[in-house]
């Protein structure tokens, strides 16, 4: 089958463990054809290039970028300058739609919101895009009387102009998937299945694409978005109302595509749990976790060291939410129970310079809580040491795990423990906090403690030390369990079966195929085994070409079948 894959900021073009998801599960099902689109690209991974592709990815598509390293923007809305009258009255129509839903709390099953989302994209359809609408008078003028209506919440009748102006600026952002050219005969409209990468804007081509041509929609969620822009809005340089607007918007979107999608999967139930709060259906959801390489763990997993019977190492990125801090007054109780421990701090290169800063304050942290041991750390012989992976001390990530007996997860946030899953690849013995998918991860392979608390970690810490037959016994129960829930032959594994459900379950769209007896697509009547990628089709599709001028006449001539 022929997949859109849709990304945000992500494959081919980022780096770290959300590129590497997406590379493996286009390469690991190479039965498939895939169409690749990337949002929010910006230019600094533009001009690092991109990943190599596979043969079976026919193309990818990416939108402007919108932010330069330095945050300027640097990109528009595709589409016209400016709408004659009529359409300026559509617009205006469907904008007060989508933003009267943010203004005010409607009822169960209420439409408003996805009524003016579809509007708007059918106007961007038909015109080529909203080009300067979002920026113009009528969109600031309409989003202010909104605020102003009765029944409207109160923060958003505190909303001011210059309010009004930043979420309009921020909504035109989130809203550009609407004005691209990725539909039609020959982008999303001849998929059969899309793919999010994740929900939010990324998903917001998939559900044009479902609702104009009936495209069955999957989304994967391995962080849930809306949880993700909760934690960060609050940093921004928005005022409360336009925070709190924005705050609405992304809720709606994140119901809406819920609602729409055929399948949605969690990578963990902590994920899970906040797609159901968010109005998920349980019937829909498939935990999927993510897969990890397992064979760059084997050489540690399945060698008999066990590790330096002194030592604990952390594993991952430097970041407050990691809470270094209190995993060195924790060490401090464990220098005193076991006065030869050693613990090794073992950080991701920094990229960025609040990544440094932090590591440089753990460090100064370190130097007075222990003193003592100032001249011995100087000589890289000291109770603690700072390294980085690829540095000597580490120069393969699997090695890091190999230096010490205990492996030791500190964090007060977090969503999936990636580290904590190597660490169980290598057969090690964990002691973590417990956050996120810290519980769901570990079962009952190590040793979970509250989070915050640096007197419960040094106890776990010291009685995994004081236990080498204990140690032995987790580590190899942990292994066991990473190697059957968390690999990825068991993630494509998964992802092979819920394409076939999704494309199964979903309406024929092709016009040869059969109706049932009121003239609707016939669920089940195209089996998804029958669509096999290859050159002879490829052939087959270019003979014969579906006529679509563009992707609203597209979703015109499909409407029938096609709409939810």
């Amino acid at each position: 089958m022929r997949i859109g894959l849709l990304t945000e900021g992500g494959h081919p073009y980022a780096s770290g463990e959300s590129r590497l998801w997406c590379d493996r599960l286009v390469r690991g099902l190479s039965q498939h054809e895939f169409d690749v689109y990337t949002l929010g690209r910006g230019t600094r991974r533009e001009d690092a290039g991109r990943a190599p592709l596979p043969p079976h990815v026919r193309q990818v598509r990416t939108a402007p970028p919108w932010t330069a390293p330095d945050g300027a923007r640097v990109g528009r809305t595709p589409g016209p300058r400016t709408y004659r009258r009529r359409d300026r009255h559509r617009f205006a129509g469907h904008f007060e739609q989508l933003v009267t839903a943010l203004c005010r709390p409607g009822p169960a099953g209420d439409t408003t919101f996805a009524d003016g989302l579809y509007g708007l994209a059918e106007l961007a359809g038909e015109r080529g895009g909203l080009g300067g609408a979002l920026r113009s008078e009528t969109a600031a003028r309409t989003l202010e009387a909104a605020c102003r209506a009765p029944g409207a919440r109160r923060s958003a009748h505190r909303a001011t102009v210059s309010d009004h102006l930043a979420l309009t600026d921020r909504l035109e952002r989130v809203l550009l998937p609407l004005s691209l050219d990725w539909y039609g005969a020959d982008g999303l409209g001849a998929a059969d299945l899309c793919h999010a990468a994740s929900g939010g804007a990324a998903a917001l081509p998939g559900l044009l694409a479902k609702r104009f041509f009936g495209t069955p929609l999957l989304v994967t969620e391995y962080g849930v978005q809306l949880r993700a822009h909760y934690l960060t809005v609050g940093g921004t340089a928005l005022g409360t109302p336009a925070r709190s607007l924005l705050s609405a918007f992304h809720g709606r979107l994140a119901a809406e595509v819920y609602r729409q999608a055929a399948l949605v999967t969690p990578g963990n139930a902590h994920a899970r749990r906040w797609q159901e709060r968010c109005g998920a259906d349980r019937g829909k959801l498939r935990t999927v976790y993510p897969g990890m390489e397992a064979e760059r763990f084997a050489s540690v997993g399945e060698g008999a060291d066990p590790g330096d019977p002194r030592t604990l190492v952390w594993v991952g990125r430097a970041e407050p939410a990691k809470d270094l801090a209190g995993l060195l007054r924790a060490f401090t109780e464990v220098r005193r129970a076991e006065p030869g421990s050693r613990l090794r701090i073992v950080a991701v290169p920094a990229r960025d310079p609040r990544t440094a800063a932090y590591l440089a304050h753990c460090r100064a942290l370190a130097a007075r809580l222990f003193p003592q041991d100032a001249a011995g750390r100087a000589a890289g012989g000291g109770p603690v040491s700072f390294e980085e992976v690829g540095g000597p001390g580490a120069p393969r990530l699997a090695d890091a795990y190999a230096a010490g007996c205990v492996i030791v997860l500190s964090s007060v946030a977090e969503g999936f423990p990636v580290s904590l899953v190597e660490a169980m690849l290598c057969g090690r013995a964990t002691v973590s906090t417990d956050t996120g998918a810290v519980v769901e991860v570990v079962g009952g392979t190590g040793l979970v403690v509250p989070p915050g608390d640096p007197r419960a970690l040094a106890e776990a810490c010291v009685a995994l030390l004081r236990d080498p037959e204990r140690r032995a016994r987790l580590g190899a129960a942990a292994r066991a369990r990473a190697l059957e829930l968390f690999t990825v032959e068991q993630n494509l594994a998964a992802f092979r079966a819920l394409y076939l459900e999704a494309l199964a379950s979903a309406p024929v769209r092709r016009e040869s195929e059969a109706l049932d007896p009121d003239g609707d697509p016939l669920p089940f009547a195209h089996p998804a085994e029958a669509h096999v990628p290859g050159h002879w089709t490829a052939a087959a599709r270019r003979a014969a070409p579906r006529p679509a001028p563009t992707w609203a006449a597209t979703a015109a001539a499909t409407s029938g079948g096609g709409r939810a």
